[in-house]
């Protein structure tokens, strides 16, 4: 009798362990609204499945990630993301890659990606990258010079950037662990969200003047993802 309470202390561990690890899928887009009338929907979490037997090779391929893109903008460089949209076979496989493209002295401003982490490896030039633990960790700055052939690693939800401090052009290729990882940029999510976040809130949370928050929300804001 006395190995009963042993039996149920560990049946109890068991099922604490069982629902501790249970958990939702993870999103793969922003949202996704439950409805009752199955009619009504758009997509589910991702993207509908074709028939195994039609798949063919081209849903598995893509070309041209070896091209420059156009990096004559105001922040200076230019995102190719190979994700599933080009890519239909990624589906479900939880990966995308992405060619990043710097002008001199161009950058890929703090930004960060709600559905995965990053890790990036420098093909051309130098880079200045980093990014900014969470306000529990008291958003520490971790920053890294990389030049040719170095890797860096960006956790998933962290602001991060890159900064080409160079005067010749740089290319990074990047592998993010997710078909459809998200990009929030912050500046422009912040200022040029629609409709404009109300300037008194924006005013108050930077302790800036509310002349400074319009001028702010009336520029345009570029977005280098492509």
């Amino acid at each position: 009798m006395k190995s009963v309470p042993f039996l149920l202390t560990l049946t109890a561990l068991a099922l604490a362990s069982f629902i501790a690890s249970a958990s939702d899928p993870s999103p793969l887009q922003d949202f996704c609204v439950a409805v009752d009338e199955p009619h009504k929907a758009l997509f589910v979490n991702g993207k509908f499945c074709k028939d195994p037997k039609l798949a063919k090779a081209e849903d598995f391929f893509f070309s041209g990630l070896n091209v420059p893109r156009d990096t004559n903008n105001p922040v200076g460089s230019n995102v190719t993301q190979v994700n599933v949209d080009l890519i239909p076979g990624l589906n479900t496989l939880g990966i995308t890659l992405a060619r990043i493209d710097y002008a001199p002295y161009g950058q890929n401003p703090p930004h960060t990606h709600p559905r995965g982490s990053e890790i990036l490896v420098v093909a051309k030039g130098t880079l200045y990258v980093g990014f900014v633990s969470s306000n529990q960790d008291g958003n520490r700055l971790f920053t890294k010079v990389l030049k040719e052939g170095d890797v860096f690693v960006f956790p998933i939800g962290m602001i991060h950037f890159q900064f080409n401090p160079r005067h010749v052009p740089a290319v990074a290729f990047a592998g993010l662990s997710s078909q459809n990882a998200g990009t929030i940029t912050i500046a422009n999510s912040v200022f040029g969200s629609d409709p404009a976040i109300n300037p008194d809130v924006l005013a108050k949370a930077f302790q800036v003047d509310k002349n400074v928050i319009d001028k702010l929300q009336k520029q345009f804001w570029f977005g280098n993802d492509n």
